[in-house]
């Protein structure tokens, strides 16, 4: 089996499909229209997707209340500091600096504009 998206019920799920889409290079795979407004975005190898959508049946979770240790979405990146420093002019809030693991690797966490927890990642060696 492989993984083919992670979805998200989202407050403004067409908001954040632009916003994902503008500013970390993501592109619409399948999109629907209400009550839902689902949409499926792919990154930038086509592999793996995130889909926000907006259903009343369910709540939505207060992304923004969460450690970002308990939930946060990756994205790889070639120069941490300059994709965050991009997204924050974006909208996106500061977590913390830019910090090296023990493996070298470099890492960064950010908040979207609705609070969800996105962290930037230079890996020294890929995982997969």
């Amino acid at each position: 089996m492989n993984l083919e998206h992670l979805g998200l019920n989202h407050p403004d799920a067409v908001a954040a499909a632009a916003w994902y889409e503008q500013n970390l290079g993501m592109k619409v795979a399948r999109k629907f229209g209400p009550p839902a407004h689902g949409h499926f975005l792919a990154d930038a190898q086509g592999k793996m997707m995130l889909e926000f959508y907006h259903n009343a049946l369910a709540p939505v979770p207060d992304y923004r209340a969460m450690n970002p240790l308990t939930f946060h979405i990756a994205f790889s990146v070639d120069d941490v500091a300059a994709a965050r420093d991009r997204l924050i002019k974006a909208g996106a809030t500061a977590q913390g600096d830019v910090n090296t693991n023990e493996e070298g690797d470099q890492l960064a966490m950010l908040r979207d504009p609705w609070g969800l927890a996105v962290q930037l990642v230079k890996r020294t060696k890929a995982m997969i």
